[in-house]
């Protein structure tokens, strides 16, 4: 089973309610007091080969159907990705993202939509400056929440879906990207974030984007090991705001996402996870049937020519940047790639089917469809560990009350 590390801050509409709430009066302080824990967490040892783009792992596993369902997000904004604590929503010292999440999580019984909470860069002064609120598909802010007004807050906003009298909402436009650079939650995104981060900035700059697109790093939103892990709010061609997650962008993909997406309103499928609004089930058949609409070939030639940007490309535009892959691959290499339908009906009895390429790049290997169990898929390194210290653990307690019960 998956382990807790790697789950989203998630409060879903159900029929039990579990409260968080903070007991200690000794925790409420002025509204300044909303925003210590000014320390600097520091860097970490490893860089691109451990933990960026040319690490092994990078595109080997499916992306669709990665994205867990909800229907609205919630992003607080505070403080920098550098002082951000592995659970920052749990961190003694950052009172009010936990008194946030405390308070969402008391009230999650009584919320009319499945609702995620995240953190993200703020800046005093800026268009996300400390405490301010961005409510997502609603596309408003709310300014400056202190800890003293979290309770009204989540009731009046989030449960009532009313607007918070303090404050009145201010309507966002353009487009929203926020990408996980949670470093100390996960080194692969503390790694390929920032970079991610650079490059949306520099496209902005480039195509003169400043009051139309925005960019903040975030943190956790789950998935550490599809990182970069970007998300893309904005309104699409039918004027409905949607958000769509994207995993494996590099820094070469960012134009594509601007050409693709941002201007055209068109889904870059070879990166797409899934969107906000769609279950599992269902982001899966929504890139089929686009599968079907563009060509039977488009997400597997997408990908390679993906590839092949991110051999040559970054590289050669960033001067050998540690931002771009290794580009000689192993010969044995493993690649998953999406089953395409050329008949575009569905094989009844297989479950996220995956098609399984593997031998040297000049010899031709003819694909194989195989199915890899949905559970084994959200499994990392951790997981294992985990799961093998546990079986062991079990076992030595069997072979220590085998040997009390010779010795009784």
């Amino acid at each position: 089973m998956a382990s807790n590390r790697d789950e989203p801050l998630t409060f879903l509409n159900t029929s039990t309610s579990s409260s968080l709430g903070e007991g200690d009066s000794s925790q409420i302080g002025s509204a300044s007091g909303s925003f210590q824990n000014e320390g600097f967490l520091g860097s970490f040892d490893g860089g691109d080969e451990d933990y960026g783009f040319s690490r092994t792992e990078f595109k080997q596993s499916p992306l669709v159907g990665t994205v867990k369902y909800y229907e609205r997000h919630v992003f607080l904004c505070y403080k920098k990705p550098q002082v951000w604590p592995p659970r920052i929503e749990a961190a003694e010292f950052d009172r009010l993202p936990r008194l946030l999440s405390a308070a969402l999580s008391s009230r999650k019984s009584e919320l009319k939509k499945q609702t995620r909470l995240t953190i993200c860069e703020g800046h005093d002064g800026t268009e996300t400056s400390n405490g301010d609120v961005l409510i997502f598909p609603d596309m408003i802010r709310y300014r400056r929440l202190t800890h003293f007004d979290v309770d009204t807050f989540v009731e009046e906003v989030l449960v009532k879906d009313g607007e918070w009298l303090p404050g009145s909402p201010e309507p966002l436009s353009g487009s929203y990207i926020f990408v996980c650079a949670h470093g100390a939650r996960d080194k692969r995104c503390g790694v390929c974030g920032p970079a991610l981060v650079s490059r949306f900035k520099d496209e902005i700059d480039l195509r003169g984007y400043q009051s139309k697109v925005f960019v903040r790093p975030c943190s956790h939103i789950g998935g550490h090991k599809y990182a970069g892990n970007v998300i893309i709010f904005g309104s699409n061609n039918h004027q409905k705001v949607t958000g769509h997650w994207y995993g494996y962008v590099m820094p070469d993909d960012v134009p594509v996402l601007f050409d693709q997406h941002i201007e055209k309103g068109e889904i870059v499928d070879r990166l797409w996870r899934g969107q906000m609004g769609l279950s599992e089930e269902d982001q899966m058949k929504a890139q089929e049937q686009r599968v079907i609409a563009n060509g039977d070939d488009s997400i597997e030639s997408s990908i390679e020519d993906g590839s092949q940007a991110a051999d040559g490309g970054c590289c050669q535009a960033n001067g050998g940047s540690p931002c771009c892959r290794v580009s000689n691959p192993p010969e044995n290499a493993v690649s998953f790639n999406l089953e395409t339908k050329i008949n575009g009906e569905k094989k009844k009895g297989i479950k996220n089917p995956i098609s399984i390429n593997i031998g040297n790049k000049g010899a031709p290997t003819p694909h194989k469809a195989c199915t890899m169990p949905t559970w084994l898929e959200t499994w990392e390194k951790e997981d294992v560990y985990a799961a093998l210290a546990l079986i062991g653990a079990a076992v030595s307690v069997a072979v220590a009350y085998n040997c009390y019960r010779q010795l009784g």
